[in-house]
């Protein structure tokens, strides 16, 4: 299939080097001025994988938006723009799947709601989530990952489109359950940091039960299925973000109680502010949530934070 991955970031150019080793033929974009894409056109690489020669890079959107399938990972922020961008060119027919974990900030809407404000009867919208690593996959690390969709249809072609030894996709059931365990997982994986900056690791483990209790109860909430939270999307993503060297989310926290600075983007950061504001519209309580959002917008003391989570009344666990 033509395949255009818009994006490439580090995991961005991943789906590309991905799809083009199972046989797709992608273009890789990048905006103009973009130093990932310099990058990839000086040298082929970004530290992490070799594109293959095969991959089409370009900084024109237009020729982005050709071929019929368009993957898209970017910043979860950034997606209305682009969308807005996009809809400049013919999207007549097209499939669109999400890469991306987060939730926007200013209307609390998932980021397939987003994108279908942009989009028409003829065009079919699907995500791609769960746990991973670059560095883990590029070393033929196989891992496990789902596709969801409103679209049954769209889901077993785009599993069958995607699925190789490296990746083996599972068919999403609940399209609100796994993109807000998917986005909230990073949140889950900033407050791990902030354990590990203050040694505080071995609360990990309640850490994980409580917060994959607290989304169970706001999926619900939501109207998706409350154990959606104990899927590959949340709790099964939990070691790839609340333990591993390679999180972004966990390392920013992490950087963070430390008062180190932190360069690389970590949704969780702008996720736990669209939380709040779902929490407070469907009154839903996320002690986890508005911990680390206390600590990160409202300058509380990280310690004392900490402490009126994992020192609550014994007498209930959840």
């Amino acid at each position: 299939m033509d395949i255009s991955v818009i994006g490439c970031g580090r995991w961005g150019s991943f789906i590309g080097w991905y799809l083009d080793k199972i046989g797709h033929s992608i273009t890789l974009y990048g905006r103009e001025g973009s130093r990932h894409l310099k990058q990839f056109l000086d040298t082929r690489s970004n530290g992490l994988l070799t594109l293959g020669d095969r991959v089409n890079l370009t900084s024109d959107l237009g020729l982005a938006a050709k071929p019929d399938y368009i993957v898209i990972s970017i910043e979860s922020q950034g997606l209305r723009g682009l969308m807005e961008n996009l809809s400049e060119f013919d999207l007549h027919g097209k499939t669109f799947v999400l890469c991306m974990k987060g939730i926007e900030i200013s209307t609390g809407k998932r980021l397939s709601e987003v994108a279908a404000e942009f989009l028409d009867y003829s065009n079919r919208i699907a995500v791609w989530l769960g746990p991973g690593h670059v560095q883990e996959f590029v070393r033929g690390i196989p891992n496990c990952m789902v596709i969801d969709s409103e679209d049954e249809t769209l889901k077993e072609k785009l599993v069958s489109m995607f699925s190789s030894d490296l990746i083996r996709f599972y068919y999403g059931t609940d399209l609100i359950g796994n993109e807000i365990g998917a986005a909230a997982k990073n949140v889950v994986g900033i407050a791990a940091g902030m354990l590990d900056g203050l040694n505080l690791s071995s609360l990990k483990g309640a850490l994980m039960s409580r917060a994959t209790r607290e989304i169970a109860r706001l999926i619900k909430a939501l109207g998706g299925n409350e154990l959606s939270a104990y899927g590959l999307c949340h709790l099964g993503d939990y070691e790839a973000t609340v333990f591993s060297e390679f999180s972004h989310n966990r390392k920013f926290g992490e950087a963070f109680v430390k008062g180190e600075e932190y360069r690389e983007l970590a949704e969780g950061y702008y996720t736990v502010k669209a939380l709040i504001r779902i929490s407070e519209q469907y009154k839903v309580e996320l002690p986890i949530c508005m911990a680390v959002y206390q600590v990160l917008y409202g300058h509380a003391n990280i310690r004392d934070a900490l402490n009126g989570l994992f020192l609550r009344s014994i007498k209930q666990e959840f």
